[in-house]
């Protein structure tokens, strides 16, 4: 990085970090005149709630905190008839993989951006390539060939006609896929010579042999480290870009899964200089884990409230729209000319078996990305490995996505006390697909079954993993509850649940699932004073969840977010909540 890039950089940073701590300091406060959803273990709706400093005081009828006030000399906010939560908890996430827009070219469809063809890709690439440097690579995020009107992945062939002067590659919308140019692949050694990795496939010409320039799982990695080493002024840029949708969507906790040690380093720093304005929970991947017990790396939060290590990750398999998940029963409707594909480990069992015995025996919690029903056997399999070999209490490890996780798995989860995090919004996304062309009209009315979880007595918990899809915690719960794909139709209206499971899924279940449910999660007395308003209830009309809008988000007492007055409007029957 030039000297230049470098002095740009420490004044972004000092300037963050003066409105950090210009903006510290809250007075006592009370809010009342709408409904407050506590969260707590019984579900309470309570008429006012207390904040003092970072922490909440008090919860409670409001005539008996009325007392409160007038002794404190505290602020009364006026709901007006709003309602008034926990913050949003991000269970399973990339943060700060929304800001790569800030940075890239953004090439995803339909209903979350508008490329359509091939050819609007192109377009874009070229655009960019005209104001790149020849030889600088060009990165694309979000492409989804399911969506393209070719249906199919762009090739290395339909890149080069963007630009055979740049390295171009393209980041499936999954994240587990990506498509490359001829320049792409001489820039990352990858010619008909070189060998599928173990866990990953180079998709070839059938005729040629030669790459066609889709990367599938493990031989994406080399591309993806390009993602995940930006310069320090593209690190702030996509921390800042990623920070503010989080606050826009009421989300006062984000996570960032699977990080590199550099990444750790890099969030701990902009967190300590106030450029992260919500709380962050990172899970290590193996590299760090190891590096972490070998001790040839270190981690010491500057404040455990604001950024702390969690879990451990691992990577089991892949995707079932980029066809890597891995099932027990072939794809409905296959990739190519085998009937019987069923996709593949992206992580043997073998391995899987070595790995997570050990990281549970030195005391780290576990979770481990499994999409496919294979795949959570090979998953559970390890899970019960490790416990017998190193039983312990409440070791909660999480099996993330388990999208396609079956019934006696879901026994086998109670029995361990494991946490099935389930990316819910894949119905509203992907439901139409996963019924037509992936699981078919019986496997895709199951996944995601929260309510078998529930009917279990399992903690669970939904996510977004953004930057999958865009971090909308409100669209997450109405997917929970409603089930229906963006066509409109009902995929599996069996595993629906009911509102507040769905709410506790994103607040009080996520924060047990991170073992931060003794100080966030739900609105009680101690707890940290990380609370959003809505424009109503989501208890109000389930139907219209994905409506209501985000008009504050409050982390520790101070308002980090609040809609402007020209685009906040009432919710149904409300008045505008003053000062929103």
């Amino acid at each position: 990085m030039s000297r230049r890039a470098w002095i740009a950089a420490a004044v972004l940073v000092g300037i963050g970090a003066a409105a950090f701590l210009l903006a510290r300091g809250p007075g006592p406060r009370l809010y009342l005149g709408g409904p407050i959803l506590t969260m707590d273990a019984n579900d309470t709706v309570a008429e006012a709630l207390a904040v003092e400093g970072d922490r909440i005081v008090a919860v409670g009828d409001e005539a008996e905190l009325r007392a409160w006030t007038e002794r404190e000399g505290a602020e009364v906010v006026d709901l007006a008839g709003r309602a008034l939560l926990p913050g949003f908890i991000d269970a399973h996430g990339h943060f700060p993989g929304e800001g790569l827009t800030a940075l890239h070219v953004d090439v995803g469809s339909p209903p979350v951006g508008t490329v359509e063809k091939i050819d609007d890709v192109l377009e874009r690439l070229r655009a960019r390539a005209a104001e790149t440097s020849s030889g600088d690579w060009i990165l694309g995020i979000g492409y989804d060939d399911t969506l393209l009107a070719e249906m199919r992945h762009p090739t290395r062939a339909d890149l080069d006609r963007a630009s055979e002067d740049h390295p171009i590659a393209l980041l499936h919308v999954s994240g587990h896929l990506a498509t490359t140019n001829s320049a792409a692949l001489r820039e990352l050694g990858i010619d008909a010579a070189t060998p599928d990795p173990e866990g990953g496939v180079i998709r070839r010409d059938p005729e040629t042999g030669e790459p066609d320039g889709v990367l599938e799982e493990t031989a994406a990695e080399g591309l993806t480290a390009q993602l995940l080493q930006p310069s320090l002024l593209e690190a702030v840029t996509m921390v800042r870009a990623a920070g503010e949708r989080a606050v826009r969507a009421g989300v006062t906790t984000v996570q960032s899964g699977f990080t590199p040690k550099a990444q750790i380093q890099g969030l701990h720093l902009l967190s300590r200089l106030g450029l992260v304005p919500v709380r962050l929970v990172i899970w290590p991947d193996p590299d760090a884990a190891d590096a972490l017990l070998d001790e040839s790396f270190s981690f010491s939060s500057y404040d455990e409230d604001w950024v702390r290590l969690g879990a451990v990750k691992l990577v089991a398999d892949g995707s079932i729209q980029g066809y890597t998940g891995y099932l027990s029963e072939p794809y409905h409707v296959p990739p190519g000319d085998d009937p019987g594909y069923r996709g593949y480990p992206r992580i043997s069992r073998d391995e899987l078996l070595e790995s997570v015995p050990r990281y549970h025996a030195a005391g780290l919690q576990v979770a481990v990305h499994g999409n496919g029903d294979a795949s959570i056997d090979d998953i559970l399999d390890a899970f019960e490995a490790a416990q017998a070999a190193a039983p312990r209490e409440d070791a909660r490890p999480i099996v993330i996505h388990a999208q396609m996780v079956r019934d006696d798995q879901l026994d086998r989860m109670a029995a361990l006390g494991a946490i099935p995090s389930f990316f819910s919004l894949h119905t509203y996304y992907w439901g139409d697909r996963h019924r037509d062309r992936f699981m078919g009209p019986q496997r895709a009315s199951r996944m995601s079954p929260a309510r078998s979880a529930a009917a279990r007595g399992l903690h669970f918990t939904i996510h977004c993993d953004a930057p999958v899809v865009p971090m909308e915690p409100l669209r997450l719960v109405w997917s929970a509850v409603n089930r229906r794909s963006t066509s409109g139709a009902s995929i599996g209206a069996a595993e629906r649940i009911a509102p507040i499971q769905a709410l506790r899924a994103v607040t009080i279940e996520a924060a047990r699932q991170h073992f931060e449910e003794d100080r966030k999660g739900s609105l009680e007395p101690g707890k940290l004073a990380d609370l959003v308003i809505l424009s109503r209830s989501p208890l109000d009309d389930p139907e219209t969840i994905d409506e209501i809008q985000v008009l504050e988000t409050i982390v520790g007492g101070e308002t980090v977010y609040r809609a402007p007055r020209s685009t906040s409007r009432p919710g149904r029957g409300g008045s505008r909540c003053p000062g929103s």
